[in-house]
């Protein structure tokens, strides 16, 4: 964030990311993407701007009431209020409205060192269309705009994209959450030390195909765990059983393994799976070579063997980045693979390695795990990141650099 700027006394509109999890009773049950979001409120503050903050929470135009209603009950940002407050030491105010009365009202008497959250921008039908009037609207409640959602930056929104065409370039910024998320993302997208190694997971290789088409020409080692590895073995004529497979996508996957031979680049897939004969964590289980699934079971996790290969070549690199869990993490029996990957990750990086968890479920897998702080970097945007690494131009980077 420009320090030139004077915020003194100035309305600063701040688009943040408090899309937070919450429990039945509206309680945060994981206030990462708020804390992510403080220092860039703290330092305006300490610049004695005024200032506003908007977010997203859920979506709430997808999950209307059965009359057609919103459920502002479930979704309004109000629920974020006390925990904000006691986290900046400040009373934050709140609008009912996003470019309402309630929020003009507000926002003009808001004094600099004063905090005001506005309520959900998707509240507003025109905020995921990327409506201009939307935008305009949003603009005219302040005299500078920061984007620091980096997990919305992917989406061309009204309070993300859309807003900062109003501000010209001397009053529009990044925050320092994005700031520090691109020099992450492109300490492995630039430049990576070498043995570079990405480990990427999750369900399905059509997720994943730009990133490790990306990859494949960056990276010395590529792990491929989770329900993704099981369309590879069945393109290589495999036995995998009932194991997630996408029958659209072998030739593909053949094709990301042809294209790795041509680019010296070695593709590991797990060498044995822990299967189950049911997708339940009080299935049977067995340990088995991951091209030989009988049939009726189904591959929820890598195995030992893989996991001490995996965990070997991790430790041997110089820059690793994980996207995606290597089971069904969420179930204790199959979160093994995950937790590996986790530990593997912070002994690469007690030994120099530059480590970064790339938003989504893997951020989840290193949280509870409890080594989130042992890893270089854990991005806070899933969909972001991705697109980001994906060599894709982000919209909500682009209106600001423009």
């Amino acid at each position: 964030m420009s320090m030139e700027n004077s915020y003194n006394g100035k309305k600063v509109l701040v688009r943040v990311d408090f899309n937070v999890p919450l429990d039945k009773n509206f309680k945060i049950t994981d206030d990462t993407r708020i804390l992510g979001a403080l220092p860039t409120i703290q330092h305006l503050l300490a610049n004695n701007a005024a200032v506003i903050l908007m977010s997203h929470l859920g979506r709430p135009q997808k999950k209307k009431l059965e009359n057609g209603e919103l459920d502002v009950e479930k979704f309004t940002l109000k629920h974020v209020v006390d925990h904000l407050s006691s986290l900046l030491n400040k009373n934050v105010q709140f609008s009912t409205d996003l470019v309402g009365k309630d929020a003009r009202d507000k926002a003009r008497e808001l004094k600099g060192g004063e905090v005001l959250l506005l309520e959900n921008t998707r509240f507003e039908p025109g905020e995921e269309k990327g409506d201009d009037t939307l935008a305009r609207s949003l603009s005219e409640l302040a005299d500078y705009y920061v984007n620091d959602a980096f997990g919305t930056a992917h989406r061309a929104h009204a309070s993300t994209a859309k807003v900062a065409q109003f501000f010209d370039s001397d009053h529009k910024s990044f925050g320092l959450l994005i700031e520090k998320e691109i020099k992450n993302a492109n300490k492995v997208k630039e430049n990576p030390d070498s043995p570079y190694t990405a480990i990427v997971g999750g369900a399905k290789v059509s997720d994943k195909i730009l990133l490790l088409e990306n990859l494949i020409s960056k990276c010395d080692n590529i792990l491929i765990g989770g329900g993704m590895a099981y369309t590879f073995f069945k393109a290589l004529d495999g036995k995998v059983g009932n194991s997630l497979v996408e029958e659209d996508k072998l030739e593909l996957a053949k094709e990301i393994l042809k294209k790795a031979t041509q680019n010296n680049t070695r593709i590991l897939l797990p060498k044995d799976s822990i299967i189950a004969d049911a997708f339940s964590n009080d299935a049977n289980i067995q340990e088995v070579a991951s091209d030989q699934i009988p049939d009726g079971w189904m591959g929820l996790d890598i195995g030992t063997k893989a996991q001490s290969e995996f965990t070997e070549v991790i430790e041997s690199s110089r820059t690793v980045m994980w996207n995606g869990p290597m089971g069904v993490f969420e179930m204790s029996n199959f979160a093994n693979g995950s937790f590996s990957v986790a530990k593997a990750l912070a002994k690469a990086t007690k030994k120099g390695a530059f480590t970064m968890v790339g938003g989504g479920d893997s951020v989840s897998a290193v949280n509870q795990s409890g080594l989130s702080d042992q890893v270089s970097f854990v991005s806070t945007g899933g969909g972001a990141m991705l697109e980001y690494l994906e060599g894709k131009e982000l919209p909500g980077l682009k209106a600001i650099e423009e």
